[in-house]
């Protein structure tokens, strides 16, 4: 069935007739090697010039990754975690850096996984903290801009102060990915009308208009109705009253 993007159409319009524009930003997580999926990602961030922000695991990155970002400049790295290992304990949801583990330790394993993309990746990394499963002890926080992340990107809106002094918080918004069901695409018309939902509360004053909205996707485990939603989406949006977002690099040394 064919979605029915008349929503997010009419939601559009709305903000061109408003003269607004929504900052918009893309972040695609779990990368570690190139292979096939990448390969279709970066393709289709290709079709639209736009940059695409790659949440890699350090520990198991590989120097191909690299390659392939030094290849294609429009491809930005961030620090995912760093094994991507959920330490939870049973019955409770995945967490790499919950509140369940030390913080010494977490602190530990987020400045190494800082210092091994820094060597991979030079100054294409953005030192961006994504904790896998967008999940972080409120505690971790405060220690992150000292360890040289500048920003820290979970899910959801973003509350209204700052997670700490010196490290802005910008998340991603939209997942298409039915992860607690059949890990296929959720109802199209289920997230249409979230995302215009999303957007009419921005219009009408009850969410931050300045906030950059930011889609999440997965390349590993997309199958077709992902690829096509998600590229459809992207159409929709890029065509709209939209200015992307990306997210500072590291500075070049002697700059």
């Amino acid at each position: 069935m064919t979605p029915d993007w008349t929503p997010l159409d009419t939601e559009l319009a709305r903000w061109r007739d408003a003269g607004l524009y929504l900052p918009f930003w893309w972040r695609d997580d779990d990368a570690m090697e190139p292979g096939p999926a990448l390969d279709r990602l970066i393709a289709l961030a290709g079709r639209f010039d736009l940059p695409l922000h790659l949440a890699v695991i350090p520990a198991g990155a590989t120097r191909a990754l690299a390659e392939t970002v030094t290849r294609n400049p429009a491809l930005i790295p961030l620090v995912h975690g760093w094994a991507h290992a959920s330490h939870a304990p049973e019955g409770q949801k995945k967490a790499e850096f919950g509140a369940h583990r030390p913080l010494a330790q977490m602190r530990a394993e987020a400045e190494r996984g800082l210092a091994t993309l820094t060597e991979l990746f030079g100054p294409s990394l953005a030192p961006v903290f994504v904790p896998p499963w967008n999940r972080m002890a409120p505690d971790l926080a405060p220690d992150l801009p000292a360890l040289g992340y500048t920003m820290l990107s979970t899910f959801g809106p973003r509350p209204g102060a700052q997670a700490a002094p010196e490290l802005a918080l910008v998340n991603t918004h939209l997942d298409p990915i039915d992860w607690r069901g059949s890990r296929s695409l959720v109802a199209p018309d289920r997230l249409i009308a979230q995302l215009a939902g999303a957007l009419a509360d921005r219009r009408e004053g009850r969410a931050d208009t300045a906030e950059p909205f930011g889609l999440l996707t997965h390349h590993l485990v997309h199958d077709a109705a992902i690829w096509s939603f998600t590229e459809a989406l992207l159409s929709r949006l890029l065509a709209g009253p939209v200015t992307l977002w990306t997210a500072p690099r590291l500075p070049e040394a002697g700059r």
